[in-house]
């Protein structure tokens, strides 16, 4: 592929988190991968080198602040700080999947806002844009005084389930907090909506209480933002076979899929798990129930409209 942007000042660069996914990017902007290093001294401090002039550019660094988390965290702060210091225009992150989304409001007393903390840490850093997908609460767009653009994975998991062409389905959101999702999606595949109503006695750790919805004799497709531990999407599929649903269908934008995961999913009546590539999964991960669909067309237009002032307000809106 020709570099389109081969006499412009667009700079993308990946960082440890998403290698692929950046590469992928690239591949579609038909741009060459921005030469960086990342190293550790014998302590484990990071050190960044950037191997090309970035003076006057617009940057793009593709990294998910995925596990490990702080890892991740540090290498993205310290690009930033390093791309500033070595005088580009702008510095805007891509962020597919944004760790400590889910500590975005004080639940009890004495808690911090991590999901703030860490919007100060990237703006005190230097950066000036943030592309984000699928944010595990909306209103983390508000901790940012910079532009955001908050894209959502919605449209690609939609696309798949149309092309499967599946009858009589029923999109079905794991809890309340995920109706305004679990809505969009079923919009899309012109599909009605059910509820799982459940109750968290702790983190982790999911009682299902009832179902709110015809599921009987249906394909049941649940989605939700993030799948961790697992615990809720394969509670929530057993509950709705045992409830009369005839097949369970699970999609998520973002397969964190820690501890027991991989176990819970293999041994559920989760018939197939949707995902995006937001975080790269390990091969031992990789099991025959996964269906991973791409996210870099939609971030590589995002960056593409960014990079030529073009509204990204189609894309946002999808």
């Amino acid at each position: 592929m020709p570099n389109r942007y081969a006499d412009s000042n667009l700079k993308l660069f990946s960082l440890n988190s998403d290698p692929k996914l950046a590469k992928k990017i690239a591949e579609i902007l038909g741009v060459e991968l921005g030469k960086s290093s990342v190293t550790r001294f014998s302590d484990g401090e990071i050190q960044i080198n950037i191997e090309e002039s970035i003076r006057g550019c617009d940057v793009y660094i593709v990294q998910s602040t995925s596990a490990p988390v702080n890892e991740h965290l540090m290498e993205l702060l310290i690009m930033v700080d390093a791309l500033k210091r070595a005088s580009a225009k702008t510095i805007n992150l891509v962020i597919p999947y944004y760790g400590y989304a889910r500590q975005d409001r004080k639940a009890r007393a004495r808690e911090p806002i991590t999901a703030k903390l860490v919007a100060n840490l990237l703006q005190r850093a230097g950066s000036t844009r943030v592309i984000a997908l699928d944010l595990h609460a909306p209103q983390i767009q508000g901790f940012f005084d910079i532009p955001i653009d908050h894209l959502l994975g919605v449209p690609i998991l939609g696309e798949y389930f149309l092309n499967k062409k599946l009858e009589d389905i029923v999109i079905v959101s794991p809890d309340h907090g995920g109706v305004t999702r679990a809505r969009k999606l079923a919009d899309r595949l012109k599909a009605p909506i059910a509820i799982i109503d459940k109750r968290r006695p702790r983190p982790n750790v999911v009682e299902v209480m009832n179902i709110v919805g015809h599921i009987e004799g249906k394909t049941a497709i649940l989605i939700d933002d993030i799948i961790d531990t697992a615990g809720t999407i394969t509670l929530a599929a057993n509950a709705l076979v045992e409830h009369g649903a005839k097949e369970v269908y699970a999609c998520c934008t973002h397969p964190v899929l820690s501890g027991p995961a991989i176990e819970r999913i293999q041994n559920s009546k989760i018939k197939e798990l949707v995902i995006t590539d937001s975080i790269t999964l390990p091969e031992e991960k990789r099991i025959d129930k996964l269906v991973e669909l791409s996210i870099a067309p939609l971030i590589s237009e995002a960056i593409k409209r960014i990079h030529e002032k073009q509204s990204v307000d189609e894309l946002v809106q999808l």
